[in-house]
């Protein structure tokens, strides 16, 4: 009996040992942080190389992809670990409400009108295409398959499938916003976003590959061209007219701008979520549970602040760089959502690529239909898709395949996407619920 305190003390020890070597290697968030950031650096980097192995390299691995993959693998290796990081956190709540007022500070309205009447509309046609294209890809294969999207709790597929909504309507910040509002499972989130960027990496390949065969398809959808070359030199003249080098007072009034918005975000939501919880079992009856979350507040605050200041002097922030700003604030948000993320969880979902494919072809029909209606040239039929299903990393390369000068119009259409992405997204997940097993 004398042993019994030693071995008592030798099965703590072993234990102890046994919980370290479980843990991660890094669980400072200063230090993860910079790893996640440095990944990030390296992405951009080589992504931007001149080197023929990494352009040969990024032209089938999308460089998003890899922002999320890469810290996935991370966490997956126990270098770091997305479960003891309060990063997430951080950048969910306070980085993607200021990406999301700097993104749509850039937004001109007017620029966008002059494009003329057809580039909005289809613009509108590829969002309405996601909007109906969501639920009638659920009620699809829930005809012969609705083990595939069933699910239950945070694992409801539509739960996921709303992330995808706010990515092919918005972009990264707003996927990121229906994932915090919806509350998807990490897991269903990981496979959502394998689903959304190889379908819709497919579907811009063969935009690419109509940009060079843009001519033909005109004459088959009988497209007006003559107002292309006016507006390749008008939005040329106008991003020439606002660009200048940040000084350090433009840098600090960006952060301002970005972060207040924050604040202002976090005030209303602290504001509405009492109100909203008071009513809540009106809102589960009609659904609309979403409006008793904190967060959904703090996006559509974040978002409507945006599309206000867009309207003010603060608008000419945008010429310093303020969309780079929230660019950035954007893909610190990826790094940390993909150090969550079980990238091998998409193989047990891979029914979810067949609900990916028929929601992408009911946008593709939407739009096609909609193009040979209005006898909308290929230009506006490829932006007006890749501004929403892309965003503003995509919409811009699609747009100079046509012509250099005309990547500003993707970047317009796209940034557009990101203000009508967080209502269109949050609509489309509500039909989706309602359509669900």
């Amino acid at each position: 009996m004398a042993n019994l305190p030693s071995i008592l003390d030798r099965e703590k020890h072993f234990k102890y040992m046994e919980e370290i070597s479980e843990a991660a290697l890094f669980t400072n968030d200063a230090i993860v942080l910079g790893i996640l950031i440095s990944i990030l650096a390296a992405i951009f980097y080589t992504a931007s190389s001149s080197n023929t192995y990494w352009q040969k390299f990024y032209k089938f691995v999308p460089a998003l992809l890899l922002c999320y993959f890469i810290p996935s693998l991370c966490n997956s290796a126990g270098l770091i670990s997305g479960e003891e990081s309060n990063l997430y956190f951080v950048a969910s709540r306070y980085l993607l409400p200021s990406s999301l007022v700097l993104l749509c500070l850039s937004i001109d309205l007017d620029g966008i009108l002059k494009l003329g009447p057809k580039a909005l509309i289809m613009f509108f046609a590829g969002t309405v295409g996601i909007i109906f294209g969501g639920p009638i890809a659920i009620l699809s294969v829930s005809a012969f398959a609705p083990d595939i999207i069933g699910g239950s709790g945070p694992d409801e597929v539509w739960r996921g499938l709303a992330t995808v909504a706010g990515s092919w309507i918005g972009g990264g910040a707003n996927q990121t916003a229906m994932k915090e509002i919806y509350q998807a499972s990490d897991e269903l989130f990981s496979a959502m976003i394998t689903v959304d960027v190889i379908v819709a990496n497919l579907w811009m390949a063969f935009l690419l590959i109509g940009a060079g065969m843009s001519e033909r398809i005109d004459k088959v959808f009988k497209g007006d061209t003559s107002a292309i070359s006016s507006l390749k030199q008008k939005v040329a003249d106008y991003h020439a007219s606002i660009a200048r080098n940040a000084s350090l007072t433009d840098i600090m009034i960006i952060c301002a701008i970005g972060f207040g918005g924050t604040a202002i975000s976090h005030l209303v939501s602290d504001l509405m979520t009492p109100i909203m919880e008071s009513k809540k079992e009106f809102l589960e009856t009609y659904r609309l549970t979403s409006l008793s979350s904190g967060f959904f507040w703090i996006v559509v605050t974040a978002t409507l602040l945006g599309l206000v200041f867009s309207f003010t002097k603060l608008k000419q922030y945008e010429g310093a760089g303020a969309s780079k700003f929230g660019s950035a604030f954007l893909y610190v948000l990826v790094a940390t959502i993909g150090m969550k993320m079980d990238i091998t969880a998409i193989f047990d979902n891979i029914g979810l690529f067949l609900v990916g494919i028929i929601w992408m072809l009911v946008h593709v029909i939407i739009l096609l239909g909609v193009a040979k209606l209005i006898k909308a040239p290929f230009f506006f039929v490829a932006v007006g898709s890749q501004a929403n299903v892309g965003g503003a990393a995509s919409a811009p390369i699609v747009a100079s395949a046509f012509s250099p000068s005309l990547a500003p119009v993707g970047v317009l259409l796209a940034v557009f996407g990101y203000a009508v992405g967080t209502f269109g997204a949050i609509f489309c997940a509500q039909l989706m619920q309602v359509v669900s097993p």
